[in-house]
């Protein structure tokens, strides 16, 4: 079959869904690979790259849509495309399937396979595929890049000759993978970075990141990412309200707010609003990552910089992975790769559309002739769920001695049957072996007894470097193999000489394991 990725027809795209790199991949799972002229130059490759990888150059979209069996795109397509689907072809590109009804249509009308890259479900066997991730980890990078350029200041503070230079103050809304990558720019820029996330299991990320998370003064329960996919999932009115007040206390400190707070197939929500954007300092930034499906910010227009009357700056750029298109090319690239690899299990060029597949089912909007959107919930969580915390039932005194004797009466009757099996076993032992294998045992059963005592009072951070020498002085026995390296057979030589190899290797090895563990603890 023939993988063909057309020049995306929307203003300013310059990604492409397939690398000279990516295509070698494709080749080795038995397809062939086809591209638009041109469709990679503003992401950095060539057509004469393609070529060199070996895939073939079509001159025009329409030859190609039409020489293909699966075509790959970064955009939305476009009604003039979707004409160019028939049945039996397949679409792996971003499709919007919750917004996009009229394409979901003509899609199922044509007969065509959709898979949809943004519907990947967030299971650790998808991450490969995630493009969502991908590019929403580019434009939290892109973000704080472009917040720092349209910004007057240093991002970290500065004491010098010429004056003192406070660091920023950068507010990110919504930890997600956007919201993560655009705190560790901030944080690796010396920026005083806070972040909020309507999930409370985030909030060890974000501070392991440098950062300081938000918390709430709200009392209820809030839904944790492990009952809707990884994402964050809409909270009640109240918690809302509490939301937007503490987002107004905290608005006039902050010269960046970044905001990524977005759920797939639902308008934006509405938290940095007008009042807040006024009560910032002019000078200040707001980046909102939200633009494309109405934005966070009540000034945000999309694809458009605005100043506002207070002199802060509201960017709604919708292109950020775009503005970095070489490496998001090569991740979007990826991405479609490992879903073609899924698609295709023999690895013989022929896709296996198998809707059983918690992925590819999940990423399938439409299927021979029918729209399979939205998908159902997938076999596996996104997250393991949290267990909830059992109640801990204070005893009172006359139920806490009940549990103490009880459990003293078991731990007695585990020793005493213990005991009794030991001595058994040793009776046994006496009054059937011969006298030179009891000597011996009692010798080992002595020295069990004493290394189980020395061991147990040792410190757990001497463990390694104890077992270490345990390990160098218990090859003594190396003296047996050099006592009989020189014996006449060739086979007791050949054995004794790898004793004494592996040996020395005991030895020497646990010397140098027990004198790098020793300089560990010491002071220089």
């Amino acid at each position: 079959m023939k993988i063909g990725v057309p020049k995306e027809t929307i203003a300013g795209e310059n990604r492409v869904a397939m690398t000279p790199e990516s295509a070698g991949y494709l080749q080795k799972l038995g397809y062939e690979c086809l591209i638009q002229s041109g469709a990679g130059k503003a992401a950095g490759f060539s057509d004469a790259a393609y070529e060199a990888a070996g895939v073939k150059i079509i001159k025009t979209a329409a030859a190609l849509w039409k020489e293909a069996d699966i075509i790959a795109k970064v955009r939305v397509p476009t009604e003039t495309e979707l004409k160019r689907l028939s049945k039996g072809k397949t679409l792996i590109s971003f499709f919007n399937p919750g917004g996009n009804e009229e394409g979901l249509e003509l899609a199922r009308e044509k007969g065509a396979n959709v898979i949809a890259m943004e519907m990947v479900p967030r299971i650790s066997r998808a991450q490969k595929m995630d493009a969502l991730s991908s590019m929403a980890n580019i434009a939290g990078y892109r973000a704080v890049i472009e917040a720092g350029n349209n910004f007057g200041r240093f991002f970290t503070g500065q004491v010098t000759a010429a004056g003192k230079v406070p660091p920023a103050k950068v507010l990110v809304v919504g930890a997600g993978v956007a919201g993560l990558a655009a705190i560790g720019t901030s944080v690796s820029l010396g920026a005083i970075t806070y972040a909020f996330d309507v999930r409370p299991e985030v909030a060890e990320q974000v501070e392991s990141m440098g950062a300081e998370f938000v918390f709430l003064d709200f009392e209820d329960e809030v839904q944790d990412g492990s009952s809707t996919g990884g994402y964050a999932s809409v909270q009640s009115e109240e918690f809302r309200q509490a939301q937007l007040a503490k987002f107004r206390e905290i608005a006039p400190e902050m010269d960046i707010v970044i905001t990524t707070a977005l759920i797939p197939n639902r308008p934006a929500p509405k938290l940095w609003l007008k009042d807040m954007v006024d009560a910032m300092k002019p000078g200040s930034v707001v980046v909102d990552l939200a633009a494309e499906q109405g934005g966070n910010c009540d000034y945000t227009k999309k694809d458009e910089k605005i100043v506002t009357p207070g002199g802060v700056t509201v960017i709604g750029y919708t292109d950020f992975a775009s503005r970095m298109a070489t490496q998001a090319s090569t991740l979007y690239a990826n991405n479609i790769r490992h879903m073609i690899s899924d698609l295709t299990p023999n690895k013989d060029g022929q896709i296996v559309h198998d809707m059983e597949d918690d992925v590819i089912r999940g990423a399938t909007v439409t299927y021979e002739g029918e729209i399979t959107f939205p998908p159902p919930p997938p076999k596996v969580q996104a997250i393991a769920a949290k267990p909830k915390p059992t109640a801990v039932v204070e005893l009172t005194p006359e139920e806490k001695r009940a549990k103490e004797i009880a459990e003293f009466k078991a731990q007695t009757k585990r020793q005493a049957t213990l005991i009794g099996v030991g001595a058994g076993l040793l009776l046994l032992a006496g009054i059937y072996a011969p006298p030179s294998f009891m000597q011996h045992f009692i010798v080992f059963v002595l020295a069990v007894f004493i290394g189980f005592q020395v061991i147990w009072n040792v410190s757990h951070a001497l463990h390694t470097p104890l077992m270490a020498v345990t390990n160098a002085i218990s090859s003594i026995i190396i003296v047996g193999a050099l006592l009989q390296i020189g014996s006449g057979s060739w086979l007791v030589i050949l054995l004794a000489a790898v004793s004494v190899f592996m040996a020395g290797i005991n030895i020497f090895g646990g010397f140098l394991v027990t004198r790098r563990m020793l300089a560990m603890f010491q002071k220089s």
